[in-house]
């Protein structure tokens, strides 16, 4: 006679093997985020113990060292060569209250780096035949020509911006009465607004004021600039910017990770970092006007509404294959053809800044820094072909100034380590 309890007992060990299964592919160790499931590509493959090599150990004390001297509670280095991604780790901890140690694929802010990457979406649109740097974004002839903010507009000036201005920071537009991208609550209590101001109204404002000089004729760090391209993209795509950018750009290039920031610790995405500020920084009131006291890297600023001036989250190595997809160099498919890459790293003394990069000086190298509340990011392409990206969820008291000082250790550790770094690319491990 047959045991009427033998297809129970059958069952039961199906549903055991189904949990063991589950359980072993839940991260180990109490330093790994236990969201892996929604992290791809890069950031969900590499480990800290895939880049260990004994000759790096004096670097990574001297890391070490740097992160004691800045209080830095975590950061990521990814060192890449000719488009081969030679190193890649996490220090510290990317969130010490939930005892999550940095990864190599933890993802976060890194501020003005995100003109880079709307600067190649704006290259793609030009290549695609969609648009030309030469278009005028503003007026009956422009890109941007909804009454919305047209009608605000006094300046006639306005009507001269070209996408190219824009994209090298020639617009007329200043912050010499204060960036609009970072003056929230001003422009809510000013203009009686019980809402944050979307882009539209935002834009509506902000063109009200005279530009403070003749477009193509100076140059002046924008914010406002790279918010206007992100609405340049929408408008030619007829999408979102972060939708159409991951699209057509980003997982292209191999990258499957990069989203915009969220302003609250609650809504932070899989896999990212926690924020910090030093210990003596005040609170402030929140962007929004509904608190008044939070901390500045989490309500301080309206992050997100930066979208592509500075809204960009991801990992350094992600960064990196980013910036080998746009180097031109035969390691990494381009996104973009020669052409364009020869453009936007074209380098000119009567230019500041590069279509997308701070600089692009070939004695030194392209260079593309970030810096928010809570955050900095360094990018430097040396002209030999190394590639190295070192990004921090800590504040530095410096501000923007504190690239200065990454770049110096940098350069230290380049002229010290380069020639230890292990022949390799990490990039195939994801392929």
């Amino acid at each position: 006679m047959k045991n009427p309890n033998k297809k129970y007992v059958y069952s039961a060990l199906a549903v055991l093997l189904v949990l063991i299964a589950v359980i072993l592919a839940i991260p180990s160790g109490k330093g790994e985020n236990r969201k892996n499931a929604s992290i791809k590509g890069i950031n969900a493959v590499l480990t800290n113990e895939m880049s260990d090599c004994e000759d790096l150990a004096k670097m990574e004390k001297d890391l070490r060292i740097f992160m004691q001297r800045w209080q830095i509670r975590g950061l990521e280095l990814a060192v890449m060569r000719n488009d081969s991604l030679l190193y890649s780790k996490g220090f510290g901890w990317a969130d010490q209250e939930k005892e999550e140690a940095m990864r190599p694929g933890t993802i976060m802010r890194v501020a003005s780096v995100s003109k880079l990457v709307t600067a190649a979406g704006i290259m793609k649109l030009a290549e695609d035949g969609r648009l030309r740097l030469t278009d005028k974004v503003f007026g009956p002839g422009g890109i941007l020509k909804d009454t919305v903010y047209t009608n605000h507009i006094k300046d006639k000036g306005y009507y001269d911006i070209t996408v190219e201005q824009l994209l090298r920071h020639e617009g007329g537009l200043t912050i010499r009465r204060g960036d609009p991208m970072f003056r929230t609550r001003d422009l809510m209590n000013i203009y009686h607004l019980d809402e944050v101001p979307d882009q539209n109204t935002l834009t509506s404002i902000a063109v009200r004021k005279r530009l403070d000089y003749t477009p193509g004729k100076s140059h002046e760090y924008s914010n406002f600039g790279y918010l206007l391209l992100s609405m340049v993209i929408e408008q030619k795509t007829g999408k979102g910017y972060e939708e159409w950018m991951q699209q057509n750009v980003l997982e292209p290039a191999g990258c499957q990770d990069f989203h915009l920031a969220y302003n609250s610790y609650e809504e932070r995405h899989p896999g990212e970092s926690r924020y910090h500020m030093q210990d003596n920084d005040p609170k402030v009131p929140k962007y929004d006007n509904s608190a008044d006291s939070v901390a500045r890297c989490y309500g301080g600023n309206d992050i997100r509404a930066l979208k592509g001036a500075g809204a960009w989250v991801c990992s350094a190595p992600e960064l990196a294959r980013f910036v080998a997809s746009i180097d031109g160099k035969p390691g990494v498919p381009d996104i973009l053809s020669r052409k364009s890459v020869q453009e936007m790293t074209a380098y000119s003394k009567d230019h500041k800044f590069s279509l997308g990069w701070n600089s692009t000086d070939p004695k030194k190298g392209w260079l593309r820094t970030g810096s928010l509340s809570g955050t900095s990011a360094y990018l430097m392409n040396f002209p030999d072909g190394e590639c190295w990206i070192l990004l921090s969820n800590t504040h530095a008291w410096k501000g923007p100034r504190f690239s200065r000082t990454v770049h110096n250790f940098i350069q230290q550790c380049r002229l010290r380590y380069s020639i230890k770094m292990p022949s390799r690319d990490l990039f195939t491990s994801i392929q």
